[in-house]
């Protein structure tokens, strides 16, 4: 939100960019269909998305039962995701303020 909020020039934009993101995140990430079904290009686009290492934590733990153990290798790319795109956002939000 803060790094589309620091790209868009309003809040039409704002909306749009948010879309444009989280569409292909819940087409690609398992979410609605099966991700070992997709194909291979689909699923390495899938692999980029944090949404997809989320899904992937939410149902290790709710059907599996899995232990933090099991669920750290899908935490650290969200982690990574986050960092990249809060230090942007907090990059560009400085420099609306000067």
């Amino acid at each position: 939100g803060l790094t589309f909020s620091t790209l868009a020039r309003n809040q039409l934009q704002a909306v749009q960019m948010s879309i444009f993101f989280f569409l292909p995140s819940i087409l690609l990430s398992g979410f609605m269909f099966p991700f070992r079904g997709m194909p291979l290009w689909a699923q390495k686009l899938g692999s980029i998305l944090p949404l997809t290492h989320y899904l992937r934590i939410v149902r290790g733990i709710l059907l599996k039962g899995n232990g933090l153990h099991e669920i750290l290798p899908n935490v650290w790319p969200i982690v990574l995701f986050l960092l990249i795109v809060l230090s942007i956002g907090l990059k560009r939000y400085r420099q609306t303020l000067d």
